[in-house]
């Protein structure tokens, strides 16, 4: 693998993998503010931000050694609004900047496996921002999501409340697959 894609997945990895932690702290403080459909929410997209993670890692699994990884993360435990305004604002920042930036590299070096891995997270991310909008919009009302179930596709990281489709739309995966929170 060309050493600069390594490096992209290794910081992606990173990310996901924080935001992965931050989420389920974020889930609980959802919970004791008394909005238990938005905990479900960080719930389940931290569920899709270690299947990222995951993926990222095992497009490197020949690389092997310890390795500085710089990544960005969001760090505080504010009110269930501000944390969902720091989930939309870190989606945005893989959406807008960070993803495009690493498939841009991964494409010149046609490494085929980081592509898809990428792309897999960029696509979900899309809809993690516009989920953690939607539950933002309602917090800041005084009131819980309306999402009585959250599922998440075990392949990519593609996230529907409500209801899942017949076929995840990112990756083509059976709803069955789908993990429901």
């Amino acid at each position: 693998m060309n050493a600069m894609t390594a490096e992209n997945l290794r910081s992606a990895f990173g990310g996901e993998s924080q935001a992965h932690m931050r989420y389920l702290a974020w889930a609980d403080k959802a919970e004791k503010d008394g909005f238990e459909n938005v905990g479900r929410l960080f719930r389940a997209i931290s569920y899709a931000e270690q299947i990222h993670a995951t993926s990222h890692f095992k497009v490197m699994k020949d690389e092997s050694g310890d390795f500085s990884v710089t990544a960005g993360a969001g760090f505080g435990l504010g009110t269930t609004s501000e944390n969902l305004q720091g989930a939309i604002n870190g989606e945005l920042f893989e959406v807008e900047q960070m993803y495009p930036a690493y498939i841009a590299v991964a494409e010149l070096q046609d490494e085929k496996q980081a592509i898809r891995s990428m792309n897999f997270a960029l696509e979900a991310e899309k809809l993690h921002a516009a989920l953690f909008q939607e539950a933002k919009d309602a917090v800041d009302a005084g009131k819980d999501v309306d999402f009585n179930e959250v599922y998440v596709c075990p392949i990519c990281g593609y996230t529907a409340a409500n209801e899942a489709e017949d076929k995840c739309p990112i990756c083509g995966a059976k709803k069955e697959l789908f993990k429901k929170f």
